[in-house]
């Protein structure tokens, strides 16, 4: 029993550390979300969380990065970014890793605009695609939101019924 509720105890941690990483764009939410999950049902002996439910998690998960990955270039896209405006996104999304949390959410949106100045040398187009990397930068973390309580209400469906 001890054990039991050492392992429910790490799932709730990795559950609310997962939660803060929908937000926070440097950790892995999602996926570190379902692992908690996962464990929380490992921990129960599958009596409650079964297959089904693990699957769908799994696939919310799997949504919610996929969605996430595309959305600031959706965004960008959106307002008529030039392929070099989405490879400064991707580079600038790279590069910023390296400056924590501000570089993370601006390193893209400046990498599209220096890539779209670059493609096109007007200040107005960049500073459009700059927006439109953020808004979808900003629609991604919601996306990924939604996900992350859609697997808390699949898990807490799952253990009530």
């Amino acid at each position: 029993m001890t054990v039991q509720l050492l392992y429910y105890g790490l799932a709730v941690v990795l559950v609310l550390i997962g939660l803060a990483g929908t937000i926070v764009p440097a950790l892995p939410g999602l996926p570190v979300m379902l692992a908690g999950l996962i464990l929380a049902a490992w921990a129960d002996d599958f009596r409650h969380v079964g297959t089904a439910s693990i699957v769908v998690m799994t696939t919310l998960a799997a949504i919610g990065m996929l969605i996430d990955l595309l959305a600031g270039l959706f965004g960008a896209k959106k307002t008529g970014a030039s392929r070099q405006a989405l490879t400064g996104a991707f580079l600038g999304g790279l590069l910023g890793m390296f400056f924590g949390l501000p570089g993370v959410i601006f390193g893209p949106v400046l990498g599209a605009m220096l890539g779209e100045w670059l493609a096109r040398r007007q200040f107005t187009q960049a500073g459009r695609v700059g927006i439109g990397t953020f808004l979808g930068f900003l629609a991604g973390t919601a996306a990924k939101l939604g996900c992350a309580f859609a697997m808390l209400a699949t898990f807490a469906l799952a253990v009530i019924l």
